[in-house]
C-alpha cells in the first residue's frame, strides 16, 4: 500500500522560511504530477503548487515568487520551499501525488497533512 509521509511544518515568524517534504513509499509505479495543497482554518482546501514529470511548475498567484516546488524522482519525493512566509500562509499543507501503476492506471494519493503556522 502506498504511503505519503509529510514533514517540515512548524511555527515560524513572518518573513521566515520552511521546507516541506513528501515521500511516497512502495514500488511498481511512476509518479506523474505532484502537488501541494493547503487548508486554512474555516476555508476550503486550495491548490498551492504543482510539478509535472517534465518538469513544469505552476503556482497559485498568492505564493508566486515566494514558494518553490521541486521533485527528486530517485527518492519519490516532492518538496515545497517556502520563503518570506506571511500570516495568511498559515494552514495545514497536504501533499498530493498522481501515481501511474504499470498496466493498471493512474491513482490519486494524499499525505496526512503538516501544520504551518506563521505568527509573530
Amino acid at each position: 500500500q502506498v504511503q505519503l509521509v509529510e514533514s517540515g511544518g512548524g511555527l515560524v515568524q513572518p518573513g521566515g522560511s520552511l521546507r516541506l517534504s513528501c515521500s511516497a513509499s512502495g514500488s511498481g509505479f511512476s509518479i506523474n504530477t505532484m502537488g501541494w495543497y493547503r487548508q486554512a482554518p474555516g476555508k476550503q482546501r486550495e491548490l498551492v503548487a504543482t510539478i509535472t514529470s517534465a518538469p513544469s511548475t505552476k503556482y497559485a498567484d498568492s505564493v508566486k515568487g515566494r514558494f518553490t516546488i521541486s521533485r527528486d524522482n530517485a527518492k519519490n519525493t516532492v518538496y515545497l520551499q517556502m520563503n518570506n512566509l506571511k500570516p495568511e500562509d498559515t494552514a495545514v499543507y497536504y501533499c498530493n501525488v498522481h501515481l501511474l501503476w504499470s498496466r493498471v492506471g493512474v491513482y490519486d494519493y494524499w499525505g496526512q497533512g503538516t501544520q504551518v503556522t506563521v505568527s509573530s
